[in-house]
This record gives C-alpha cells, structure tokens and sequence, in this order.
C-alpha cells in the first residue's frame, strides 16, 4: 500500500495509485489463515479499561437458558439458514474466519489511504477545509493525513479493545456455549473453540468499529454498514452465533463506540487548523528567537497542517507529559550548526543511491496511502496474525500501538509548531528532494517520531522481533534525510522524543492492565 508522497496530486492520479479511490468500495482482499487462537483469554473480561470506567459500564442482560423454547427456536433457525448457504455465503465466512481485528483494521487502512488527499486550491488561490458536516462536498472529508489518521487509528481500536474486554466479561459472567457446541446439528464452519457465544464478539466488533468509522469517514458511511453487516451474518452462519448472541453483541459493541465518541466530540480537534492570525503568530515566535520561521514551498501557500493538533487529547498520557518530553532546539538558521546541516542534507540528494532511493520509496507513506502509523499498522498485523492471538489479545495490541501513535503525533506537532523551523528546501534551494515536501515545519521528523514510539509497543508486545522493530524505525529515519526534506537532528531527535512517548505508555499502563499476569 505504500504509494507516493506529500505533493499535490490530482484525483486521477490518486485513482490510479489506489484502485479503490475511484470505485469507492472496501475491497480489501488479503487472505486471512481461520483463526485458531492459542489462547481463549479467559480473563480478558478483567483487564484495566482504556476509556471504560468499568467492565460492566454497558449492561449486558443475561440470555435466555439454552433449555428455552426462544433459544431452541433459534437454533432450529440457524440449521435452516446453514442448509441453504450458497458460494457467496460461505466466501464472507471465509473473509471473516481469519479474524475480525485483524480485518478490520486492514479496511480501516484502506480508508485512510482512500481519503489521504490534501483540497486543491480553489481559483481565488484559498485552500478550503474539509467540512465534517459536508462530508460529500469537495474537498471530500476527512483529508487523512498523518495526525488525523494516529488519531483515527487510536479511537476505533482503543474503542473495540474495550468493548471486547466487556463482551469477554459477560461471555463468562454467561457461559452460554456455541450453537455448534449446544447442538449437534449445527455445522462449525470455522474453527471451534471453548469461548462462550453470548454476547457475540464479531458482533460486537462490527458495533464498535463500524459506529466510530462512520463519524471518522462519513462518505463511506453505506459500504462501512454493509461490511459490518456482513460480520454478523458470516458469524450466524458459522455456527458461531445465534440471533440472540448478535443482537446482544451488537448493542454493547454500538453502546461503547458511544462512549468513545463523546470523548472524540471533546477532544479538541475541531480546534486543531486554528487560523490565520494563529498561524501569523507561530511566525512571529519563531522570528522573535531569532530564527527563519517556516513557510509552505507551495503554489499557492498551503497553510500548515493541522497546526494545533498537539492540543488534542493525548491516551493514558497529559499534555504536561508531553511537554516535559519537548526535545530543546534545532540550531539557529544560519549558525554553523545549521550550515553543516544542511549540506549534510545537499549530500545525501546529490549522492542517492539505488539502495538510499529504495529506502526512500519504501518509507515514503505520502498522498494516497495508509501514512506512517497505518504503514506501522500493516507491520503489527503481520506479528498479530503469526502470534494466533485471541480477538481480545490482538484488539489489545493494536490498541497499545495505536494510542502510542496518537500521543507520538501530539508530541510531535507540539515540538514542531514550538520551534516552527524551515525545512532543508526553505534554505537551500538547490537541494532537489526525493519525494514530496510535507506542508509542515521540520523539527522534529513525523516519520522518526512515529517509528521510534511503534517500535517501542511492539517490541514490548513481541520482544524477540526487538532488533528487527529497531531497524525499521531508524531506517524509516533516515528516508526522510534520504529525501531531502528533514536535517539529521529531525531524525535523531523525533527517535529520542517517539521512544520516550513509546515507553511512557508501556510502562505507565502496558505493564499493568493485568494482560500479562
């Protein structure tokens, strides 16, 4: 899914980059191996919330007894249904067998890479703002780039982490066994397993990511329904799951995502573009230190990317954290230290190498893609998948991810419209880049900031691929000096500064949600 970078494109290219742009439908194919989860996670229903104040903050009522008339009528049902599958039926049951995180977290990808597109600029020379309440207006919303996506990555992972630490509470406050287990005349078409079925977790899956992918990307509102509509049915027909198991399972899934949502409303972001005096007076801080302040290299000027993003609500972290966490500043425009970076970076661009180049591309993550916390989405899953983790295990572990993204986001932009220093280019124009200049100040590197606090959660979650998560995130580093659009302070301090948000969340709540007990 890598693709291009952060210049303007048009909407035909982005066709071309990604199929799935023009026909505006999920497509998402990957094949999935039918989970066979190693372990069940008895005792996930325990775990520490990340938003929930409980695990029984949603109320779940108890089912009706297996032994009841309603139940086995049900039942009689479901055998009906499964003598009369035809292929298309039995190919959602196989879409969804691999797993539903893991799934859903492969649409969700496609999603930010569909609505990755900066507006155009009207003919007056403005950039108008997506309109959330416009979603279908042009530009189309959301315009997805890296600090909308960490965001939108950490809200629906975080908010189906919950609710299945909620269903996995009541499945075992329940104990009502699979229909596939009650009755013998109803056929598993997936992988069995000693989980209770009530309330259904795919159903609550398809509650809790479909409602917060609906506020996230509300043109893709009706194929966003259909997909989640299609979980619950290839659950049913399984033999996972009865009616009663979905509908219970849906209710909580739909009840947390609301949860979660207010917190969204709330969050701060709407605050985040900011205007143009706002933008006039990050100028003018960075002047008044002395500086050269940063400009869009734009025609005409762009203006800046989400510039008071850092002030969005952080996870399980505040924003004194972050600030505590500020790296000082990037050398004077102008010092020697500045001088020597720079022709560091003219190095590096009249010197690329195939291999450089490679790396350049391969880190790329611009316009049209999943970004940088959706590349390290894709590297997670691959981990999750081999690992055979429960529903619940691998919610976690993008979850943790995820909310290390978010928080690696905030700091990064805090850091960044703090000093609001000029990229390589603003200084030199010499300097041809290898991909695209993002609208944004240079210090400290998104991608560096970005990689180091991923790497930092997956090593934690799986400690002997650490080396191998340490390698990419110095790599993804060095792609942007590659390129021609950070100097190497951006790089080597967005490590420091992504590692210590990293850390942070690992040992302040990784380490003591009672995952690991």
């Amino acid at each position: 899914m890598k693709k291009t970078f952060y210049s303007a494109i048009t909407t035909a290219l982005a066709c071309l980059l990604f199929v799935t742009s023009c026909d505006k439908s999920i497509s998402v194919t990957e094949q999935l191996t039918p989970l066979k989860p190693a372990s069940v996670d008895e005792d996930a229903g325990n775990w520490t919330m990340v938003h929930m104040t409980s695990n029984t903050q949603v109320a779940v009522p108890a089912p009706a007894e297996v032994t009841s008339d309603a139940y086995k009528a049900e039942l009689a049902s479901l055998k009906d249904i499964q003598s009369k599958l035809n292929a298309n039926q039995k190919k959602s049951i196989e879409y969804w067998a691999g797993g539903g995180v893991l799934r859903w977290n492969q649409i969700f990808r496609e999603l930010v890479a569909r609505y990755n597109l900066p507006p155009a600029p009207t003919a007056e020379g403005t950039y108008p703002a997506p309109d959330a309440e416009n979603p279908f207006n042009d530009p189309q919303f959301p315009f997805s780039n890296p600090p909308y996506a960490a965001r939108s990555y950490a809200y629906v992972s975080t908010a189906v982490y919950d609710a299945l630490k909620a269903a996995w509470y009541y499945k075992y406050l329940y104990k009502r066994p699979a229909p596939y287990v009650t009755d013998p005349g109803v056929t598993a078409l997936v992988p069995q397993s000693d989980l209770p079925s009530y309330p259904s977790e795919d159903a609550v899956m398809s509650g809790a990511a479909a409602e917060m992918l609906k506020v996230l990307f509300p043109a893709a509102l009706e194929e966003i329904t259909l997909k989640a509509g299609e979980q619950r049915n290839a659950a049913l027909w399984s033999g996972k799951a009865t009616s009663s198991d979905i509908a219970a399972g849906l209710a909580l899934g739909k009840s947390v995502a609301d949860l979660f949502k207010a917190r969204a409303a709330n969050d701060g972001m709407r605050n985040a573009i900011g205007n143009k005096q706002l933008w006039e007076d990050l100028k003018k801080n960075a002047t008044s230190r002395g500086d050269v302040a940063w400009a869009s290299l734009e025609t005409p000027p762009r203006p800046p990317m989400l510039p008071f993003f850092y002030k969005v609500t952080p996870f399980k972290m505040t924003y004194d954290d972050i600030v505590a966490m500020r790296p000082g500043p990037p050398p004077l425009t102008g010092s020697g230290e500045m001088n020597d970076e720079v022709k560091e970076v003219k190095w590096y661009v009249d010197n690329l190498t195939r291999e450089r180049l490679a790396i350049v591309h391969k880190w790329a993550d611009g316009v049209g893609t999943y970004t940088p916390p959706g590349h390290w989405n894709d590297i997670a899953a691959e981990h999750i998948r081999d690992a055979n983790f429960s529903e619940v295990r691998a919610a976690r572990a993008f979850a943790l991810l995820n909310m290390g993204q978010h928080n690696a986001a905030l700091a990064c932009w805090d850091t960044k419209y703090f000093y609001f220093n000029p990229r390589p280019t603003q200084l030199d124009a010499a300097i041809k880049t290898g991909t695209g200049v993002p609208n944004f100040p240079s210090y400290v590197s998104g991608h560096s900031t970005f990689s180091a606090a991923a790497a930092s959660v997956l090593s934690y979650l799986f400690p002997e691929h650490a080396t191998e998560f340490e390698a990419d995130a110095s790599e993804a580093a060095m792609s942007r000096l590659y390129a021609g659009i950070h100097y190497r302070k951006d790089c080597d301090d967005g490590l420091v500064l992504g590692e210590s948000v990293g850390t942070f969340l690992v040992n302040g709540f990784a380490k003591n949600d009672g995952a690991d007990d």
